[in-house]
């Protein structure tokens, strides 16, 4: 089965992480904003993977480290339980329209990360969520090391 449990702390955000890529779409996130559930959330539910997440952050300072670890943490689980990626293509890619907005994606995972990012959002937050934050979620950081397994789910 193709899954990872990974736990990262830091001085600002502490995080339990699981992933189960041949889920049915179930979930359980926390990261203590809203709407970045919500969006991990239909993340999960549509792409059919099980994922768990448990997110304590620095919130009353700001939603940067919150926003961040979280997306290094989410990198790390999929990389983790992709393992040495036989069996699957190299790179994929996604178009979803929802409503009134359209959402492209590519994906190399030959494991040369990189990130083009255009949001054309023009508003300050969605819900709950700060909107320049979106870059540093999907970025992915030289510097960075997967965590290690979580004691508890």
């Amino acid at each position: 089965m193709r899954e990872a449990t990974i736990e990262r702390n830091t001085k600002e955000t502490q995080i339990c992480g699981h992933l189960r890529l041949d889920g049915t779409g179930n979930y359980k996130i926390s990261t203590g904003i809203r709407f970045l559930d919500h969006m991990l959330e239909l993340f999960a539910k549509h792409g059919a993977f099980d994922l768990e997440l448990n997110v304590h952050g620095d919130l009353d300072v700001d939603q940067h480290h919150t926003v961040e670890d979280t997306g290094i943490v989410l990198g790390d689980l999929f990389s983790k339980a992709l393992g040495d990626r036989r069996g699957i293509n190299r790179a994929g890619y996604f178009v979803q329209t929802m409503d009134e907005s359209m959402a492209v994606v590519a994906v190399d995972l030959g494991g040369r990360p990189t990130l083009v990012f255009d949001p054309q959002v023009n508003v300050v937050h969605v819900g709950d969520l700060q909107t320049e934050l979106l870059h540093d979620f999907f970025e992915r950081s030289e510097e960075r090391r997967v965590g290690k397994e979580c004691r508890s789910r």
